[in-house]
């Protein structure tokens, strides 16, 4: 099992429907999705932050940075 997991829950993150330390079944699983969820939040939340995935351990994490 693998986590994706968001460094940080920003208001647009609070306010949508996605959550935090979801499981997958695979690392592959979980990074792709990560991915995804990344490339959205990167192009329909509020502009604010921009989101990165790095690999830690077994776990995916969703960085979140000041644009």
């Amino acid at each position: 099992m693998s986590k994706v997991i968001f460094e940080k829950e920003c208001g647009c993150f609070k306010r949508s429907e996605h959550e935090n330390h979801k499981e997958y079944a695979s690392k592959e699983e979980a990074l792709t999705q990560a991915l995804e969820l990344a490339k959205e939040m990167n192009e329909v939340f509020c502009k604010k932050h921009c989101f990165s995935v790095v690999e830690e351990g077994n776990d995916i994490v969703v960085k979140v940075d000041m644009n």
